[in-house]
């Protein structure tokens, strides 16, 4: 039951860090769609300049905005193996002070 109990917690900071990765890599996503846009609006010569603050869209917006078929062609970094490697070091550590 323990051991259960430990390696749900585990699983848990795995899920937490994987969510953080796909938040960052979201925002990253957002920012390069803007700078596209911003690319495609200069060359047509719709930009104009901002006489103020830009409102910010909202979620529901920004997800509207999205094409699908873009969507699912774009390559994610789900890479957890520095994650993996950290719970490796961190489990050595743990036995380490569990031995002394």
């Amino acid at each position: 039951m323990l051991s259960r109990l430990q390696e749900l917690r585990k699983e848990e900071e795995t899920l937490l860090r994987l969510k953080a990765a796909l938040h960052d890599q979201l925002n990253r996503l957002k920012v390069e769609e803007m700078a596209l846009q911003s690319m495609i609006n200069c060359r047509r010569g719709d930009e104009m300049p901002p006489s103020g603050p830009v409102p910010e869209q909202s979620h529901d917006m920004l997800i509207h905005v999205d094409n699908e078929a873009s969507i699912n062609q774009t390559a994610l970094e789900l890479s957890t193996r520095s994650c993996v490697a950290d719970e490796e070091v961190e489990e050595e550590e743990e036995e380490e002070e569990s031995d002394s």
